[in-house]
């Protein structure tokens, strides 16, 4: 029993240095200027069997599990975090490149393979359907925080929240016709469109189901409300599930829906969720990388056969899917070679190859360690010079703006109390107005002003000004009109910096 509990010990405290570890990695990522994801698989691989052998994880069953769970939460952190408004234009060529796309390249990365590697046609169409998904993970993770034009980042976003589905179906696709004696291939065909229906739809009856519950109904504690939002994402998945439908396509759905509705406690959801987001991407990589074995992966014929493989896709499938698959969309040249440039790989490929090992598919071992180093040179290659590229092509837009954020003061049982911020920018209508001027409703006051790093004790002549930051105690009942009048920016000075920029652009 002593010998138990001192286990038990040993195993919470080596969690909680790689925990720490991981969170101090992120801090180098930048600065290294290669994504955290790969450091976090690098963390895991040096305290794995092959490394400082501390633990020893082989367990595929369990890995498949833990990736599935991370990549919901996620998927519906990034979702959450998603602009409507900003996706809405690009729908179209977004999910052309999530189906198209990855068949293009699934079939070209598989072509290769079969003559790399020498497996059969359907091992080789297997591995490319494999690593023919962007990740949406690996994007959400590189992109943020990034200036890339508005346009670019929904079209990634958007396109890696919603290719998991094609990805999925070619791989199980595969796998069936290389273990089963007998295949329907319109019974599968027929599976893909059900999947992508069924996960549409359950996922926008569960984001607006989500969305009405957290507004209506009146929790003890503002701490249940992120927890509330989670089981709704959880719920998601699990209803596809149930039907047979994508369920990370209809996780991405809801989310989307949840995090463009006005919802109540909205920062602390938020807030709650980026923070789980982080940890769920550290818990994933990291059991990655426990799983790899790096005396099978970095090996002289993996390595040779796996940077061949990555070059075509990278240079060659992925290029040729992207240009096809936006033919007759409205992308300049280098708006097509940068999105071509910036298709990521990550966890969902290795995910994904953890399938045929699970289903003993001949020559599986080889696939996994063949996608594993394809991820790994796609997230240093592509993921770390993935802002250079842009900046070279002159595709970066300028400094984003701050959203408006809004810190819950007061339980929802109490009182329905919200502190906004807001960073007000030369375009604001409210520029140059004194605060008993403006239109704030009653129930609207502006408790603080920092400008220039100094608060300011707003009165009734203080005029606001340019980079101002607006601190607005608020209730619930008025939020919505207090951030129209926030928002409201001069047209003329909005269409003559349009003009601007698309000259700038030409």
């Amino acid at each position: 029993m002593i010998h138990e509990v001192f286990e038990s010990n040993q195993f919470i405290m080596l969690v909680s240095l790689l925990l720490i570890m991981s969170v101090i990695v992120t801090k180098f990522s930048s600065r290294l200027g290669v994504p955290s994801l790969v450091l976090f698989i690098a963390v895991g691989m040096a305290v794995g069997s092959d490394g400082l052998n501390l633990l020893y994880f082989d367990n595929a069953e369990v890995a498949q599990i833990v990736g599935i769970f991370a990549l919901i939460v996620i998927l519906f952190e990034g979702g959450m975090q998603t602009k409507w408004k900003s996706i809405q234009p690009v729908i179209a060529p977004s999910v052309t490149l999530a189906t198209l796309g990855v068949v293009l390249t699934s079939s070209l990365v598989g072509i290769a393979a079969k003559y790399i590697l020498g497996l059969s046609w359907l091992e080789a169409l297997l591995l490319g359907s494999i690593v023919g998904s962007t990740d949406a993970a690996a994007v959400f993770a590189v992109l943020k925080g990034k200036n890339i034009r508005n346009k670019l980042e929904a079209t990634l976003e958007a396109e890696s929240g919603t290719n998991d589905p094609m990805a999925v179906f070619l791989t199980i696709s595969f796998i069936q016709v290389l273990t089963l004696n007998e295949t329907n291939f319109f019974g599968m065909v027929g599976s893909f469109f059900w999947q992508m229906g069924g996960g549409l739809v359950v996922g926008l009856l569960v984001g607006y189901g989500a969305s009405f519950a957290l507004n209506r109904i009146n929790l003890d504690s503002s701490g249940l409300y992120p927890i509330f939002a989670l089981g709704f994402a959880f719920l998601t998945y699990g209803a596809s599930s149930l039907i047979q439908a994508s369920g990370l396509l209809s996780v991405y759905v809801a989310a989307v829906i949840i995090g463009n509705a006005e919802l109540a406690y909205r920062y602390s959801i938020l807030r709650f969720h980026e923070g789980f987001g982080w940890m769920a991407q550290i818990l994933m990589f990291i059991l990655l990388g426990l799983f790899v074995f790096p005396s099978e992966v970095f090996t002289g014929p993996v390595i040779i056969d796996g940077l061949l493989i990555a070059l075509v896709l990278i240079f060659l499938a992925r290029p040729v899917a992207a240009f096809l698959s936006l033919m007759f969309f409205k992308f300049t040249f280098k708006e097509k070679l940068f999105l071509s440039w910036a298709g990521l790989r990550g966890a969902v490929p290795i995910v994904l190859a953890i399938f045929p090992l699970l289903a003993d598919v001949e020559n599986s071992q080889l696939m996994f360690n063949i996608v594993f180093f394809i991820v790994i040179i796609s997230t240093l290659v592509q993921g770390a010079s993935i802002t250079w590229v842009a900046e070279k092509l002159k595709l970066v837009s300028e400094k984003k703006t701050n959203p408006i954020h809004s810190l819950e003061l007061i339980s929802m049982g109490k009182a329905n109390v919200e502190l906004m911020q807001y960073d007000v920018n030369s375009r604001n209508l409210i520029v140059g107005q004194s605060l008993e001027n403006m239109e704030l409703p009653d129930k609207a006051l502006i408790n603080a002003i920092i400008r220039d790093g100094e608060v300011i004790t707003p009165y009734g002549q203080t005029t606001i000004q340019a980079g101002d930051t607006l601190y607005i105690m608020v209730t619930k009942r008025v939020k919505k009109e207090v951030k129209a009048l926030l928002e409201a920016v001069d047209d003329e000075e909005e269409v003559k910096e349009y003009g601007h920029n698309e000259k700038n652009r030409a």
